[in-house]
């Protein structure tokens, strides 16, 4: 393996019509296949593009309200016919690809649909992440952390010939701790694929988008490249969604953004591990990780939303429903007790 410590990431906004059927999904890849060749091709005077990451529902949103319809409509297995366009892709132009995500049906787990994204280089699908927390109560995709016995890494990290590369999607990153599960287990460059929407975005007062992806990379000491959706109300209702694709450094500052509103977009921005390496190394403060003190974050040792809602069938609007009402009634318990 060929180490690149520098290098420039492209994080690619998307503005297209929200697919109702699995058979629409090639043409998108088309277009972002392009959107590839376009950042690495364009800018190759100017930047050596070796990261290229596209948002949450590039491929498919989950535009039904029922697992059933979405198994039925929408959902793929991964492996397919499009993540092998992606590798072929990576591998002529000797990039990584984050993908958007795919609606994934895995015949392990029968009956449930995983909210899906695939770092892919030019050896093929390196790592593939299942969105842990998800959106509740609309998205009834499944979270690893709702099947008893999921006995896959639900935070993995690629070690690649461009960094150490953990990847989460969307809503994980408005919780600390998964991005840190990321962190520890050595992530260098961590990847946000998201759909995050208004009026969560690059506006303020509510600008949680561009305050999440700052924190998450100062507090992780870690690059973060970030790719929003940025289609409009027409093409994804009820929703729209902002854009503000960024690349972020290790101490919080944004190094490049794309514009806010609806439309198609990429950005690139430099990544350096070398620099990054040697202030981990050198760094006797603000060293986050370094200084996490375990023992005395007790409030992890009880559970808050319940584990494995999963087992005993698909998940839905009403069981997620039902599932924030127990985390509320245990978070008012731990109140009561002083935990």
């Amino acid at each position: 393996m060929t180490q690149t410590d520098r290098y420039y990431a492209a994080a690619c906004q998307l503005d297209m019509p929200n697919p109702t059927h699995r058979n629409e999904i090639g043409a998108r890849v088309d277009r972002m296949l392009q959107m590839v060749t376009h950042a690495v091709t364009g800018y190759e005077p100017f930047f050596d593009v070796r990261l290229v990451v596209f948002p949450e529902f590039a491929h498919a949103a989950p535009v039904y309200p029922k697992v059933e319809q979405l198994l039925d409509k929408l959902a793929i297995p991964i492996p397919n016919e499009h993540t092998d366009r992606y590798i072929a892709k990576a591998k002529k132009l000797g990039v990584y690809i984050q993908t958007g995500t795919f609606l994934e049906l895995d015949e392990k787990w029968p009956g449930h649909v995983f909210n899906t994204t695939c770092l892919i280089g030019p050896e093929g699908i390196v790592s593939k992440y299942r969105k842990v927390h998800t959106w509740t109560p609309w998205e009834v995709h499944t979270s690893p952390h709702d099947i008893s016995g999921y006995d896959q890494s639900l935070f993995p990290v690629s070690d690649t010939e461009i960094g150490r590369i953990g990847t989460a999607i969307c809503y994980d990153w408005l919780f600390p701790e998964a991005i840190r599960q990321l962190a520890l287990g050595g992530a260098e460059v961590l990847v946000r694929v998201s759909a995050y929407m208004d009026p969560w975005g690059t506006a303020q007062p509510m600008d949680w988008w561009t305050t999440v992806n700052r924190v998450r990379a100062l507090e992780n000491m870690a690059y973060v490249v970030a790719a929003n959706q940025a289609a409009g109300v027409t093409n994804y209702p009820p929703f729209s969604w902002p854009g503000g694709s960024m690349i972020v450094d290790f101490d919080g500052r944004i190094l490049s953004q794309a514009d806010p509103g609806p439309h198609e977009k990429i950005v690139v921005g430099p990544i350096d591990l070398a620099s990054l390496r040697a202030e981990r190394k050198r760094r006797g403060g603000h060293l986050m990780q370094g200084h996490l003190r375990t023992e005395a974050y007790g409030g992890y040792q009880k559970p808050i939303y319940p584990a494995g809602k999963g087992d005993s069938g698909p998940i839905t609007v009403e069981l997620n429903a039902e599932s924030t009402q127990l985390g509320r009634e245990a978070l008012e318990e731990r109140s009561g007790d002083g935990s």
